[in-house]
C-alpha cells in the first residue's frame, strides 16, 4: 500500500512538471521581441530648430576644383515625376551642356545705288566700356583695319557751307564718316549738326571751344578740362537733338593722362589717327588729295583726320573719295554699341548758354531732308 501511494505521488509530481514546461513555451511562443525603432520616412532628424540637415554634395564640373556645394535650408521641393514603369526603367542620360548658338551674320552692306559710287565695304561697332583709344598715333592695341580700309573722320563743325558740301561727296557715294563737333560751334548750327545725323553719320564730341587740354589751364585743373568735354558733349547733343556717340578726339590730339583717366570713367573712346591730313594748314584742295594719298601709300591703310571747318578739305572730297577708290582702298563707318550719357550739371550750363533756340526757329521740312531710304 505504502508503495501505491509514493509511485502515485511521484506521478503527480511529473505530471505537475510537464504541464509547468509547457506553460512556459507557450509564454516564450507568444512574446514578441521588440525591435529598435527607425524615424518614419521623410521625418526629420534632429528636432532641433538650429540644427543644419545633411545636404547632397555638389560637383561642379568645370575647370574648377570639385567641391561641395553649401547646405541651404530651402523650402522642400517639388515631388520629381518618374517613370512608371520602374521595374523596366533604365536611367535618364546624364544631360549635356545646352549647345551653344551659332553667332548671328553680320547684315550685308547695302549696294550703293548712286552711279560710280564707291560704297561703305563694311560697318564697325565698338564697345566703350573703360575709354578704349584708337588710331595708331598715339594708341597701339587696337589694330581693327584690315589692308587698305580707311575710317574718314572730321574735326572742327559743324560749319556753314563746308560741311554740307563734305555731306554731299559722301551721300553721293553712299559713304559715311565720323564727326567730331566742337560744342559751340554746334550751338551756333544745330541745323547743321542735324542734317550730319539725319544722313547716318556718327557723331562725336570734340571740347565746347577747342581748348589744348594739355596746357594750362586745363592742365593743372582736372575740374576745367572736365568742363571743357562735357559742355562739348552736352551741347553737341541737344543740337542734334538725339543721341550722339561716346566718341572723343583731344584738340591737337594732346592726351594728358588725367583727362584719360577721366574718359575712362565715363566709358568715353578716344579715336586719335593713323593718318593727319594736315589739312588745316594746306589752302589747296589738290594738296590735301596729295597728303592724305601719299601718307596712305605708306601706311597702307589707317584712321584718316581731317577737318569739315576747312574750305579746300571740303573742295577736295568728290576727288579724294574717287582716287581712294581708284587705289583700291575702302572705307569702313565706325559706330558705338551705346550712346553717351551727358551729365545733367553740364546740360543745365549749356541751357543757360541760351544759343540753341536762337538758331531752332525753323521747321524740321527746311532743315532735314529724306535723301535715300
Amino acid at each position: 500500500m505504502r508503495v501505491v501511494v509514493i509511485v502515485v505521488a511521484a506521478l503527480m509530481t511529473l505530471g505537475l512538471a510537464a504541464f509547468g514546461i509547457v506553460a512556459a513555451q507557450k509564454v516564450v511562443t507568444n512574446t514578441t521581441p521588440v525591435a529598435t525603432q527607425s524615424a518614419p520616412t521623410g521625418a526629420a532628424r534632429d528636432t532641433d530648430a538650429n540644427a543644419t540637415p545633411r545636404g547632397p554634395v555638389v560637383r561642379v564640373l568645370d575647370a574648377s576644383p570639385i567641391v561641395a556645394a553649401p547646405i541651404v535650408r530651402s523650402e522642400p521641393a517639388a515631388p520629381t515625376r518618374v517613370a512608371q514603369n520602374t521595374a523596366d526603367a533604365t536611367p535618364a542620360a546624364p544631360q549635356s551642356a545646352p549647345e551653344k548658338a551659332a553667332p548671328a551674320a553680320a547684315p550685308s552692306t547695302p549696294a550703293c545705288d548712286k552711279p560710280g559710287g564707291m560704297g561703305l565695304a563694311r560697318t564697325v561697332e565698338i564697345d566703350t566700356t573703360g575709354g578704349p583709344g584708337f588710331g595708331f598715333e598715339h594708341f597701339k592695341q587696337y589694330d581693327f583695319l584690315r589692308d587698305k580700309e580707311v575710317v574718314l573722320t572730321f574735326d572742327d563743325g559743324p560749319w556753314p557751307e563746308n560741311t554740307p558740301m563734305v555731306l554731299k561727296a559722301l551721300a553721293d557715294n553712299c559713304l559715311k564718316a565720323i564727326f567730331f563737333e566742337i560744342g559751340e560751334h554746334a550751338t551756333w548750327h544745330p541745323e547743321i549738326a542735324k542734317q550730319v545725323a539725319a544722313a547716318g553719320n556718327t557723331i562725336g564730341s570734340h571740347t565746347w571751344s577747342h581748348k589744348d587740354l594739355a596746357r594750362n589751364p586745363y592742365a593743372s585743373d582736372l575740374e576745367q578740362a572736365k568742363q571743357e568735354i562735357e559742355m562739348g558733349v552736352s551741347a553737341v547733343h541737344m543740337a542734334v537733338a538725339g543721341p550722339i556717340a561716346p566718341f572723343f578726339r583731344f584738340p591737337d590730339l594732346q592726351h594728358p593722362p588725367a583727362v584719360l583717366s577721366y574718359l575712362a570713367e565715363r566709358n568715353i573712346a578716344i579715336l586719335s589717327a593713323d593718318i593727319d591730313s594736315f589739312d588745316f594748314k594746306i589752302h589747296k584742295p589738290e594738296q590735301v588729295i596729295k597728303s592724305v594719298m601719299s601718307k596712305l601709300e605708306k601706311h597702307g591703310k589707317g584712321i584718316i583726320l581731317m577737318h569739315d571747318f576747312q574750305r579746300a578739305t571740303a573742295e577736295a572730297m568728290p576727288e579724294l573719295i574717287r582716287q581712294l577708290k581708284a587705289g583700291g582702298y575702302k572705307v569702313v563707318h565706325v559706330v558705338a554699341r551705346s550712346p553717351v550719357t551727358t551729365l545733367q550739371k553740364y546740360d543745365d550750363m549749356i541751357a543757360q548758354q541760351d544759343k540753341l533756340s536762337v538758331n531752332n526757329s525753323r521747321p524740321v521740312s527746311s532743315v532735314v531732308r529724306t535723301i535715300g531710304e
